[in-house]
């Protein structure tokens, strides 16, 4: 989906943590939004989208995975969701 809202998307690992099975990534997402994201038309924005991810791995395959990502702050760029100052 990301992909798909910005064509030129660049992942950035801000830090990876490992510890027994699980794997946890802090990355930001940055592109331009050329392409429908979320339902939201391209506007042309550059955005940068923060997330979390902690996978947990057995026998060399992801068997569990959980996402956190400031999809509030997503849509503020997007302009679908007014800022405060804006509101």
């Amino acid at each position: 989906m990301f992909r798909g809202g910005m064509p030129d998307l660049k992942v950035l690992i801000e830090d990876m943590i490992a510890e027994d099975d699980k794997v946890a990534v802090r990355y930001t997402l940055e592109g331009t939004h050329d392409g429908d994201l979320f339902g939201v038309p391209p506007t042309g924005r550059q955005l940068s989208i923060k997330s979390i991810t902690v996978e947990r791995v057995s026998e060399g395959k992801v068997i569990e995975h959980w996402r956190v990502t400031d999809s509030l702050d997503m849509m503020q760029q997007l302009g679908a969701i007014p800022t405060p100052e804006h509101a």
